[in-house]
């Protein structure tokens, strides 16, 4: 069982953290949430689809690549890494203080992503990697977003479980607790 700590709780470690990871599906705040967490603790961001995933053009990184970059990053001494990639939480969450899981309903990551569209369609998003301007999501993205709960959250679960059973994970399921969060946090120091 994954070790589920309070809102407050994982505030008020914050203070403590040096690296933070944070997961959940796409389009429902977590490149925010990571930039406001980078600014405001002073750490590094590190965007999961900007530095590890994607090359120019939308070409995706072969899977050993991945591996290897993510390792390099996360020998870091601090940092906020937004991305969530079940199938690297073996390299990451060794490493991690503290887990953020936005877990917003569907319909929040939705929203989301139309408005994500709307503002940078055809700009490359600070997040994003170079050469990759935002585009209308394609049918298997928007089956992903409706998807997420059923096919990645289980394994996250477990991923959170093997790799990580002593690093607190914090659930946000709302803007309204990702705010409170940093908040807290922002108390706390």
């Amino acid at each position: 069982m994954p070790n589920y700590v309070s809102i407050e709780f994982a505030a008020s470690v914050l203070r403590g953290c040096d690296r933070i990871l944070v997961v959940g599906c796409s389009a429902n705040g977590k490149s925010t949430l990571s930039r406001n967490l980078s600014c405001n603790f002073g750490m590094p961001h590190i965007s999961m689809d900007r530095e590890v995933l994607w090359k120019p053009g939308w070409v995706l990184r072969n899977r050993q690549e991945q591996r290897e970059i993510i390792a390099k990053l996360v020998q870091q001494d601090r940092w906020v890494m937004d991305g969530t990639n079940p199938s690297s939480l073996d390299i990451r969450l060794p490493r991690a203080d503290l887990v953020i899981w936005t877990r917003m309903p569907r319909a929040t990551a939705y929203y989301g992503l139309a408005k994500r569209c709307l503002r940078y369609r055809g700009e490359v998003r600070t997040d994003m990697a170079d050469g990759c301007p935002e585009q209308l999501p394609d049918l298997e993205f928007l089956s992903y977003i409706w998807n997420f709960e059923k096919n990645h959250a289980p394994k996250c679960i477990r991923g959170f479980d093997e790799f990580g059973p002593l690093t607190p994970v914090t659930i946000l399921k709302s803007h309204r607790e990702a705010r409170r969060f940093l908040e807290l946090g922002a108390s706390a120091r």
